[in-house]
């Protein structure tokens, strides 16, 4: 039950940032920093060769599962980045108008 409440919080999670991220630029540099970061902690765990624990569950993840994710948040960092710092909007006006709704 623990599993199914982390996948719906999780998707729920995931589908909020990619609507946010559409539509503000900042939100895309907010996001940038956060993969960054992320992929350099999982990165560390897996050098380190550290499993970690599912909060409430039995599960573990490995070390080689985190160094998965780390390589996968690493693109998100550099996907992120550029579309949040290095490429400019086409029409400046649209990006002021969309706002954060």
């Amino acid at each position: 039950m623990l599993i199914i409440l982390y996948v719906a919080t999780g998707t729920v999670a995931a589908v909020a940032s990619l609507y946010f991220a559409w539509r503000s630029m900042d939100f895309r540099k907010f996001l940038s920093g956060a993969f960054f970061v992320s992929s350099g902690i999982l990165f560390y765990l897996y050098l380190a060769g550290v499993s970690v624990p599912l909060l409430g569950t039995s599960y573990i993840q490995t070390a080689e599962v985190g160094g998965i994710r780390s390589v996968i948040h690493f693109v998100l960092f550099l996907l992120c980045f550029y579309f949040g710092f290095v490429k400019r909007p086409k029409d400046s006006s649209r990006q002021q108008r969309a706002g954060w709704w």
